[in-house]
């Protein structure tokens, strides 16, 4: 059963009080921040995409008096360099990146808070390490299956049939019977101005789908070199290759993290990571909270959902539970 939110707006802006960059190998230097209290409960937050990369709104999720918030942008996106680079980027090395930060930050635990790609990182990071972990709080749940990236690439027309018609468009007609393949020919490819435009078109059809009521401005965000580059370049990459997880990871493993505090939050009409993965997951971890927005699509600052989300924070400020 769903379980009712009373409805909370978002925190204050607020900037962080300390900000670095960490290099974790050769290729990738990446870029955190701290926000909130120093001595608070520290709460990790992850970035959906792959490659979308931190906004200055999603510090806005966590009463900064009582959390340490720390966020940092994963391999390739953002303010990380080298943007939209895939050597050298797994899901296995973003869950080594995040042990990585902790240690240097002196954390021992914290919470976990992912949404899209993030509640997927989140999923594999508190599966490898459920000791570092005290909860999770996750949204718009995105398994990396054989299911839902077709249903991405192909299915989303059924909703969105203008958007993906403009996403087709880009590859020759020959092609779209495989757009995942005909895309990474052009993001991957020798051609710096190629594997732009690709980015730019791949990204801004997510960015257009997003949304329960359009806003038009989110796709003209997502078609910008800064966050196209990152979203197109790693979403194709992470699909390519399944999320390096294998078949049907994250819902196995649950029981490594089945003891600790949950809740699943989920748009009703999000047609970029159906409500059905969701469903998937609180079947597997019945403990866990579970609520359906019934008005909201897939973006955390839908207006239920991002009330959801900052309620759930403030339970677990409450009484470390969720």
């Amino acid at each position: 059963m769903s379980q009712p939110f009373p409805p909370l707006p978002p925190f204050p802006p607020i900037t962080p009080y300390r900000t670095g960059t960490l290099p974790v190998d050769a290729i990738h230097t990446l870029y955190w921040e701290e926000c909130g209290n120093p001595n608070g409960v520290p709460v990790l937050f992850l970035h959906g995409g792959p490659g979308a990369g931190l906004s200055p709104k999603h510090r806005q999720f966590f009463d900064p008096a009582h959390y340490r918030i720390v966020l940092f942008d994963q391999r390739g996106a953002g303010q990380s360099t080298p943007l939209g680079e895939v050597r050298n980027n797994t899901t296995q090395l973003l869950v080594q990146d995040i042990e990585q930060l902790r240690e240097m930050l002196g954390i021992a635990q914290w919470l976990v808070f992912g949404g899209s790609w993030g509640s997927t990182l989140a999923l594999a990071y508190g599966q490898t390490h459920p000791e570092r972990c005290t909860g999770f709080v996750l949204r718009g749940i995105f398994l990396c299956t054989p299911p839902e990236i077709d249903w991405f690439l192909h299915g989303i027309r059924y909703f969105f049939p203008k958007e993906h018609a403009a996403f087709a468009a880009h590859i020759p007609e020959g092609e779209r019977g495989d757009l995942l393949s005909a895309y990474v020919q052009r993001l991957f490819s020798d051609d710096p101005a190629e594997n732009l435009a690709a980015a730019r078109t791949w990204s801004r059809y997510e960015g257009s789908c997003l949304h329960l009521l359009p806003h038009p401005e989110v796709a003209d965000q997502f078609g910008s070199d800064a966050v196209a580059l990152g979203v197109g370049r790693l979403e194709a990459h992470y699909m390519r290759h399944g999320a390096f997880l294998t078949d049907n990871q994250l819902i196995r493993n649950v029981d490594r993290i089945r003891h600790l505090p949950a809740t699943i939050i989920q748009g009703r009409y999000d047609v970029v990571c159906p409500p059905t993965s969701a469903w998937a997951l609180h079947q597997a971890w019945p403990e866990a909270s579970f609520q359906m927005v019934e008005d909201a699509g897939h973006a955390a600052f839908e207006p239920g959902i991002a009330s959801a989300l900052v309620a759930a924070t403030e339970q677990f400020k409450r009484d470390g539970s969720l």
